[in-house]
């Protein structure tokens, strides 16, 4: 397996906390699987932290640098003090498929830009020094018909390729989806006969 099928993610939902001058600082990172799911989140913890003064958010989706989309939000700081640290810290650790969530309760005092960026920068390194971070493969899903005669060879490339089985079909007409690693999945087709 190649090394640009891998790729780091994070396992599951990771917190972290900074507090600074009465301001609190809340740090949320965990995996994501699409832009949608991103805003989807998003609007839960703005829904869950409605009484908050900011809810600022980062985000890196996509499994290869080629493939990513970035976005991050100051949510009214001053630009460049939230949403930027922010995202930095996930790219800095490579991860992929991965949001933050920073949010602020105002404490009173204001902090400054250097402060604010401190105050986020450092929310995330301790959401991010909790984090249970795992490498994935990334993986086309193809799906090759055949006949019922073209079994034993069809089965035989996806043992001999250790290819997971997501879903197999054995009637008239048969069918397997499997999931095969991104730099293999020129060869497993060839194998399979398909195009």
């Amino acid at each position: 397996m190649a090394e640009t099928d891998k790729y780091l993610t994070l396992e599951e939902l990771s917190e972290g906390l900074y507090k600074d001058k009465g301001s609190r600082f809340y740090a949320f990172v965990f995996p994501v699987a699409s832009v949608d799911d991103a805003k989807k989140k998003l609007d839960e913890y703005r829904k869950k932290y409605h009484d908050a003064r900011h809810v600022c958010y980062a985000y890196v989706v996509g499994k290869t640098d080629e493939d990513c989309v970035t976005r991050s939000s100051d949510d009214g700081e001053p630009s460049g003090t939230a949403g930027k640290p922010m995202l930095t810290q996930l790219v800095s650790k490579g991860l992929h498929d991965v949001m933050a969530v920073v949010v602020r309760y105002f404490g009173g005092v204001l902090l400054g830009t250097g402060g604010l960026v401190v105050a986020y920068r450092s929310a995330m390194e301790d959401a991010l020094q909790n984090a249970r971070i795992v490498e994935k493969t990334v993986e086309d899903e193809i799906t090759v018909e055949f006949e019922y005669e073209k079994m034993n060879s069809i089965m035989k490339v996806v043992k001999d390729n250790s290819l997971k089985i997501v879903s197999q079909q054995f009637d008239l007409k048969c069918s397997v989806t499997v999931l095969v690693p991104k730099s293999k999945t020129p060869m497993v087709k060839a194998k399979f006969g398909i195009e």
